[in-house]
This record gives C-alpha cells, structure tokens and sequence, in this order.
C-alpha cells in the first residue's frame, strides 16, 4: 500500500499537510504555538499526531523564510515542549517549504536534517522520504513513540552510514584502478599505500575546496587539470601529478613558505600542518613515480558524483558525505592490516570512553562551586526522578511498552504482555521451572526482541529495565557516576542539567568548568579520540551559551556580567558554531 502520487503532489503544492498525514494513517491534531526568537514570533500549528510524535507547521506570513539559525532556535523552542517533531516552514509567497527534522540519535549530538522543495519541482524527494512515513491500521495497536521515531529518522536521515559505506564500494574499486596507473613503484605493498595516500590527500582537498580554500576555486582540482593538458600542448612532458600536485602538496600545503612563482603556479592556499602533504617515506624510496593525468580525471569524475561537506549537515539527497567518510576508509584499510600492529578505534567505543571520562570530571568540578545542585533533593535529580525513560536507551526499552510512556507515569502507557507460554516461566520459585522455560531458548518476534535476541534475553531485559526505572524513581541514582554504572543517557542529563536547572549560578559554574579542561590523547593517530570529546563538549557549550543568553534576556542585561561578555565575545566570530569549536580546538 502507497499514496498516489498525483495526490501526494496535489497535496504539497495545495499545502494540505492535514490531508496528507491523514492519508499515510497519522491521526488529526489541533494544537497553536507561539515561538519568540529574539524579537520575533513565529506562529506554528500542529496538523498531525502519531503517538507523541507531532508534525508542526511555521507558515510566516511576511518577511523572508526564517534563516538556517533561526529556524535551529525555533526547533531548540519546539523541543523544549514537545520533543519528537517535524516541523515544516513555508515563505510568505508560498513558492518553498522546507521541512526540518533533528535527529537525536544515542551518543551523538543532535543533527538537523532538511529537505528544501520548490513549488516548480517535483516533489519526488518529499515522496521518496514521506512513504516511509505510512502507517496502516494493522499496526495501530503494535508501534510506540519509539517505532514513530525511528521510521521518521529512517526517512529523512538519508542513513550517512549507507552513504558512506556506499561511497566506500565505490572507492574500493576506484582505488584497485588507480592503483593499476601507477607507475616507479616496484613493491605491490609500497604501491598499495601509495594509491591509498594519494585519494586520501585528494579527497582531502576535495572538502577544503568546496570551501574556497583553495584560490577561492571550488573546482580547484578539476581546472588545475584542465590547465595541466592546455600546458602540455606547448610541453608534451608535463606532467599533473609530478609538475604540479607534487608542488602543490609538498611547498604549498606542507609548508609555510611562499615566493611570487609559487603563488603563481599553486594560487593562495593554506598551509596545513598535519603531515599529510610531507613527503612520503614511498615518495623518498622511488625517485621516478609517474601517474597518468586520465588517472586524476577518472578519480575527479567519481568524486563529483557526491556532494562534499565539511559539517554534519545534509540535504536528503543520498549523496552527501563529510570528513566521516575518511575515517571510515581509514578504519577498514588499518584494520585489514592489523598484523602490522595498527589499529582504528571505531566511534562506538571513542563515543562511549569519552562521554564518561568528561561529562563525570565536568560535574565534579561544577560541584566544587555549585555544591547546592547536587544536593540529593535538588531540581536536577527531581528532574530525573520525574522522566526516567528519557534517560534510559530506546534498545533497553525495546518491546516493552505497547505505548509510549516518555514523560508519562507506568499507568499511562500498557506494558506489552508476554506470550502465556514465556509468561509462565518467570516465577523462579514454582516448580518445573525447567519445562516452563523451554520455550526460551527460541527467537522473540521484532515486536518484542533485538536484533538476535532470544526469549531469555527479551526477558532478563526487560527485567533489568523496571529495576533501573525502579531505582531512579525511588531517588536510588543520585551521582553521575551512577550512569555509567547503570548505562543511562548521560549525555542527555547533562544537556538537559544545563537546559533546565533554574539557578543562574549552575550555568556559570558550568561553564567555567568546561572551557578549563584540557584533553590528551597520547596515542593520538587520526584523531578518533579527539574528535569524539569535541562531540562530546560542543552540545554541552552550546546549551551553557543558549542559557545565558536567555538570563541576559531576561533581566534586560543589567545583570549577569560575565555572561554578557561571553555573548559579546561571539559576536566578534563569524557565527556561534565557529567561536564553540574554536574554544574547544583552543
């Protein structure tokens, strides 16, 4: 079953969101919200509901579309009340839409996703993503919140992972090819590598050109070639890759120094010390390497399929990469090579040491000077006590409630029974406790099970959730070490600590804190560590900033001066995520 496309697209350009959610089996919901921000409000209205899953639309009526950071600080106003959400923004002449999801994924920071339609398009994109988006009536008394969430994130994530591992495939391939162009390197292995250095130090240059870093050209790469074959007509022995990526890579981007011939040659380029641009222990063995320009023009022909970012954003398109995209090779072609004693760390476990080295260090310093909030009866561990499943996984939460109780007391929300036949083997203390527990050493149905689990596991699961949950509405977990020792969001009460404590000194305290650590990673390789504690700090910061900003606001700047030149001093930055990374990199 699927929506027409001829509706679906009457729908769209009509902006009959009402009758479109209605059709893919969402339910009607009448709900006004006024947002301010700054000196601005913005009116939105809710069109659909599924469970608690709400879809908002921001039609502004005079003006321009809201900008990319105005429509970020809409959605930080909208999480605050409802925090599963789509919301759709329309111009004033009703030609664009934009629609907006933040995808809050486990471990991760919040990453906002938008899909941009024009009303001359067609809208495929939008049908593509909002199919996915169908519920039908068999399925009514079996999803939650969480299944809501996760089929709306599935649509309109693009999932980066299947990009990246896309993109992957393809370079596999292209990496064999160019590898076969290379010419002056004897040894298999040696020639191996330097196929892998050579696309890496490409597709390095590739982000930074899209950037305008590169002679402010972002199709540096491609015209320097084009040049390359224009020269060799006057010169049939020059050479792109010895003539001119040599250079570029070894006097330009590898070292500090500039003469007037230099420039000429390579333009206005950055000199980035990070070694990748030095010349190769390969480069200093084999004196006489030559690659083919119709090597470059193959591989630039493959990297222009993709759209390349160097921020988290994405556009849905399905082609939209980041600087993730290295990592990920990095991590296949060390750990292929494990024998040689390397090793990639993947992000799962740099996320998880991070997160609980640095949130915990970053409470006990706040404690030091804001010992009230810890106290076992303040607002912050109430906070807990009154949400528990926000902080509890959506994996430990699987199949458990038939609907969703984020936010909502036990009785609110119906536990999903067990089958009789796994049912009748949880008392431990009747007898035959072995027969009655045949049936769980069998896979569980998706409705109630991981990926892979079996009975025994669903139910020693779900066991371990209603003590965890038991124990934080009993104000049992009171310490932030707590988490890790239980395995609970501890990223989301820290953000949700600073977002929602009501004392200004917390903030403050925090903060200070935050912009005083200092972290080492003395094994550092690619940096896989480093880039997961700046994953970890950059919400953090962003959330100290936003308060501040709100209790500047608030007392009409007459109080509150170290938080007033904190805000002074980011307007000195091209923008807030600039001056948040650069204060962390610092």
């Amino acid at each position: 079953m699927s929506i027409n496309r001829a509706d679906f697209e009457s729908y769209i350009k009509n902006l009959q969101f009402r009758e479109l959610f209605n059709e893919l089996g969402w339910d009607h919901a009448v709900k006004k919200q006024a947002v301010a921000v700054k000196e601005e409000v913005f009116e939105l209205e809710a069109v659909a509901r599924k469970k608690d899953f709400l879809v908002f639309v921001c039609a502004v009526s005079n003006g321009k579309m809201p900008d990319a950071s105005t429509r970020k600080k809409i959605d930080r106003e909208i999480n605050k009340l409802f925090f599963e959400h789509l919301l759709i923004f329309i111009d004033p002449g009703k030609t664009r839409q934009i629609w907006q999801l933040s995808v809050k994924e486990p471990n991760k920071p919040v990453v906002i996703r938008e899909i941009t339609y024009h009303v001359n398009q067609k809208p495929e994109l939008l049908y593509q993503k909002l199919s996915g988006l169908l519920f039908t009536f068999d399925e009514e008394g079996k999803i939650g919140l969480v299944d809501v969430v996760k089929r709306v994130s599935d649509s309109f994530n693009v999932n980066a992972e299947k990009v990246t591992k896309k993109f992957y495939d393809r370079f596999k391939k292209e990496h064999s090819t160019f590898r076969q162009f290379i010419q002056g390197i004897e040894e298999s292995v040696d020639r191996d590598w330097y196929a892998s250095l050579m696309l890496n130090r490409l597709m390095f240059i590739y982000f930074i050109q899209k950037k305008g870093f590169l002679d402010e050209n972002r199709n540096y790469l491609r015209d320097k070639l084009e040049a390359t074959r224009e020269e060799k007509g006057k010169n049939k022995f020059y050479s792109f890759y010895k003539d001119f990526l040599r250079v570029l890579f070894h006097k330009g981007l590898g070292a500090p120094e500039r003469d007037q011939i230099l420039l000429r040659e390579i333009g206005r380029v950055p000199y980035l010390n990070g070694g990748l641009f030095d010349v190769h222990q390969i480069e200093e063995t084999y004196a006489n390497i030559a690659i083919p320009d119709g090597a470059f023009a193959h591989i630039f022909d493959f990297f222009d399929e993709f759209n390349w970012h160097l921020d988290t954003r994405a556009t849905a398109s399905g082609k939209d990469i980041n600087p993730d995209v290295m990592g990920y090779i990095f991590e296949k072609y060390v750990n292929d090579r494990a024998a040689m004693g390397a090793y990639y760390t993947k992000e799962d476990i740099t996320d998880y040491i991070s997160k609980n080295c640095i949130i915990p260090f970053l409470f006990e310093e706040t404690k030091k000077e804001c010992a009230n909030a810890f106290r076992a009866d303040s607002s912050l561990w109430q906070m807990l006590k009154e949400n528990p499943d926000r902080y509890i996984y959506d994996a430990v939460k699987h199949g458990i409630w038939q609907q969703p109780c984020e936010g909502s007391e036990p009785s609110q929300g119906l536990v999903r029974e067990l089958p009789p036949e796994i049912e009748d083997g949880v008392d431990a203390t009747k007898p035959n406790l072995l027969e009655r527990r045949k049936a769980w050493n069998r896979s569980a149905p998706s409705e109630y099970a991981l990926p892979t689990e079996i009975w025994r596991e669903v139910v020693e699961r779900r066991k371990r959730y209603f003590d965890i949950r038991d124990k934080i509405k009993n104000g049992e977990i009171n310490h932030i070490n707590d988490f890790i020792t239980y395995n609970l969001n501890i990223r989301q009460f820290a953000q949700d600590a600073i977002e929602q404590y009501e004392g200004s000194d917390f903030v403050n305290a925090f903060y200070k804190t935050i912009t005083r650590i200092t972290v080492l990673d003395p094994a550092c390789g690619s940096g896989a560590f480093l880039f997961a504690a700046l994953n970890v700090l950059e919400p953090l910061y962003e959330r100290c900033i936003g308060r501040m900003q709100e209790f500047v606001e608030e007392e009409d700047g007459r109080k509150f001066p170290q938080f007033r030149k904190v805000l002074e001093e980011i307007q000195n930055h091209p923008n807030l995520r600039y001056y948040i990374y650069k204060s962390i990199i610092l």
